[in-house]
């Protein structure tokens, strides 16, 4: 059964760390798809949109994943690690029980983007140690489609052309499918998700339709996906590049302030306590 367009996000333009200029399609408003929290697009060729980046800021009960299309970033963290995002490269981090972190960019000129996405992590996964993996593009598979095209596979397993390939991030909670398609004019694409399992995509070139649709999909937005086991883009005129993601819905209550993710409000008020008294991360 072919998942088609259930509802549209549009993404709109906001700020966040210290003025970087985001197009912010899930997470406004805390307009949310179980267990995707959020999801930013940036994208500048002018270095005041981003060269401020994102000074150092907490995060606690939920996953960040940071995919750079193009740019250098440096993640810092207060246990000392660094990390060097970039191009093509993934950074994906357990914030868990707390983490404080910075993201700047590392480069005065040029352009700048990519995607930060949030996933909530499951209630007794909330307050374990953080840890995150810094991914380089050498890492991530790239799979070459009939007719062109190629996919890269950042989690999950792609199923097609007669291979089955797992991409780097693996033993997450939630079973994430997280791939980067790109497709030629008018070339079709068709992949296996789990059925009980929430997807949606997101377009950031070119153009196409989505399933059955009879209309063009929208750029710079979230598109959720309703009910089935496939999912079908064929792209238009000018081809089309977009990340499809899908994961296992936790079903669990939210309560979000900011950087904090947990499930009651008595938690997010000791996660403001621990965060003020240095115990954040404790």
């Amino acid at each position: 059964m072919i998942r088609n367009i259930e509802n549209i996000i549009p993404g709109i333009e906001t700020s966040d760390g210290a003025g970087v200029k985001l197009c912010r399609s899930l997470g406004q408003q805390q307009v949310r798809l179980d267990p995707f929290l959020m999801l930013d697009e940036f994208s500048s060729n002018d270095p005041d949109d981003y060269v401020a980046g994102f000074p150092a800021h907490p995060h606690r009960g939920f996953e960040t994943v940071t995919y750079m299309l193009e740019g250098h970033m440096l993640h810092e963290d207060h246990l000392g690690n660094q990390g060097h995002l970039k191009t093509g490269g993934v950074q994906w981090m357990t914030a868990g029980r707390g983490i404080i972190h910075s993201e700047m960019p590392q480069q005065v000129s040029g352009a700048m983007r990519g995607f930060q996405l949030w996933i909530n992590l499951p209630a007794k996964e909330k307050m374990k140690d953080a840890a995150y993996q810094d991914i380089q593009v050498e890492d991530i598979p790239q799979i070459t489609l009939k007719g062109g095209g190629f996919v890269k596979v950042i989690a999950g397993i792609f199923q097609g052309e007669g291979q089955s390939i797992a991409g780097p991030v693996r033993d997450i909670t939630t079973d994430p499918l997280f791939l980067d398609v790109h497709l030629l004019p008018n070339q079709e694409f068709s992949h296996p998700v789990a059925a009980d399992h929430n997807a949606f995509l997101y377009l950031y070139e070119g153009d196409g339709v989505v399933g059955d649709s009879l209309y063009s999909a929208p750029k710079q937005a979230a598109i959720i996906l309703g009910s089935g086991d496939h999912v079908c883009f064929k792209a238009g005129s000018y081809g089309a590049e977009f990340i499809l993601l899908a994961a296992l819905p936790l079903n669990e209550p939210i309560v979000q302030y900011g950087p904090f993710v947990m499930n009651t409000q008595a938690q997010i008020e000791q996660a403001i306590e621990d965060y003020q008294s240095n115990r954040l991360t404790v």
